[in-house]
């Protein structure tokens, strides 16, 4: 009976032995995988900002400046360069969406040129030619920038922390 119990727990101690084994080369094998932030692609993050874009051009022709403004991350980090003027803050990157955006009287067209996403794990760079056709009254006004929006994953989805605007030159044939 006593040879039982020793062959018993000798079997238990060995499969305890085992299973720790196992554990630890599984903990190894998800250790030992490494994300290459710089040429890995994150398709998911990709296709999330995109429908992010999406919804702020929805914003932006439903005239919904509250949600335009949502879309942004502001803090004392927010940054934005717009046509070779100093940089600004959180203040007035707001004021300014909110007068220009609050002011369009119609929406003729808001597309985007060769956008780029471009995803580094919760940071993303978002870059296109803008051709925007924005009417303010009987005033139509012809947006052609080349356009930089960095977001960062938060808790409450894709938010813009920096943009830089700066106007797209004409390429003469």
């Amino acid at each position: 009976m006593k040879s039982k119990m020793t062959c018993a727990l000798i079997l238990i101690l060995l499969s305890i032995g085992c299973k720790q084994q196992e554990e630890e080369k599984a903990i190894v094998a998800v250790e030992d995988v490494k994300i290459d932030l710089i040429n890995d692609t994150f398709p998911e993050a990709e296709k999330e900002i995109k429908q992010t874009w999406e919804a702020i051009v929805q914003s932006v022709k439903n005239g919904d400046m509250d949600k335009l403004i949502a879309f942004h991350a502001y803090s004392p980090k927010f940054t934005e360069f717009k046509n070779g003027a100093p940089r600004n803050g959180s203040v007035a990157n707001e004021e300014f969406e909110r007068n220009t955006f609050g002011a369009i009287t119609e929406v003729v067209k808001f597309e985007t040129n060769d956008m780029k996403v471009a995803v580094y794990g919760d940071v993303a760079n978002v870059t296109f030619h803008s051709d925007f056709h924005l009417k303010f009254g009987e005033n139509l006004v012809v947006v052609n920038d080349q356009i930089s929006l960095l977001f960062v994953d938060t808790a409450s989805g894709w938010k813009i922390v920096s943009e830089h605007h700066s106007p797209l030159k004409k390429v003469e044939n």
